[in-house]
């Protein structure tokens, strides 16, 4: 089954990091722009079929914000973990997304965690939303920039990675220590978010090395996951830019 890959930047994303694109589709009522340019040069390089087709083609696919543009591609294909933890890795981070149920949500993540320059988003196969054109249409490409790894078992993995000196640090609004309490600058870590509603499961709680909270001003407590994952995330990337610069 295909993917459809909607919108100028996630289609142009996509083929300048070589996903498997099987065929592109422009409107040909759409006016030629910078952007437009770059997909059919893209296309025409890879020897990808594309072609301009009338607007009526585009009716099955209205409920997709496609700006006269789709590529239909091969499934992503998730990364292995252990094949993720067989390369070195220092001062690394990775994301443990746990039971995240919207797709905007993991779309906006990937897309954070591409610029905080997290090496990888690790989610659960079972109740968790997988991959699919809206992640990566709100990921504005960015998934096809970061290792996505699909694990059975999320016990599992993270002792996996405890046991190859990764440090877990889970989210729990009831924690003592904030977000910017925990030094980050010297290790390996994983992040690890749960949903609104459930928040990060009692058993990965019971694995985690740390436990943070993002500290409110009011009783509303009502961040989203992509929000408290920017929050987070970009303050490990102070420390270490902090510590790093001579």
């Amino acid at each position: 089954m295909e993917d459809i890959i909607y919108g100028k930047n996630a289609v142009i994303e996509a083929l300048e990091n070589n996903r498997t694109i099987n065929k592109v589709l422009i409107m040909n009522s759409v006016h030629n722009d910078t952007k437009i340019d770059r997909i059919k040069e893209l296309a025409h390089n890879k020897n990808i079929i594309f072609r301009f087709v009338a607007k009526e083609e585009f009716v099955k696919y209205k409920e997709y914000n496609h700006q006269g543009v789709l590529a239909f591609a091969s499934p992503i294909e998730y990364a292995n973990l252990e094949d993720f933890l067989s390369k070195p890795h220092k001062n690394s981070s990775v994301v443990f997304l746990d039971g995240i149920e919207d797709v905007h949500n993991l779309g906006a993540s990937v897309r954070a965690c591409v610029c905080a320059g997290v090496e990888a988003i690790i989610i659960p196969s079972r109740r968790s939303v997988q991959v699919n054109s809206v992640v990566e249409k709100t990921s504005a490409g960015a998934i096809n920039r970061i290792s996505i790894i699909k694990v059975n078992s999320p016990v599992n993995a993270l002792q996996k990675l405890k046991e190859n000196d990764w440090w877990v640090i889970a989210t729990d609004a009831s924690a003592k220590d904030n977000y910017y309490d925990i030094d980050y600058t010297d290790m390996n870590f994983v992040l690890v978010l749960g949903a609104e509603h459930a928040g990060v499961s009692k058993s990965i709680m019971n694995l985690s090395d740390f436990k943070i909270k993002i500290p409110m001003a009011t009783d509303f407590n009502s961040l989203n996951v992509s929000n408290a994952l920017s929050i987070i995330i970009f303050e490990t990337v102070r420390q270490k830019n902090k510590k790093f610069v001579f």
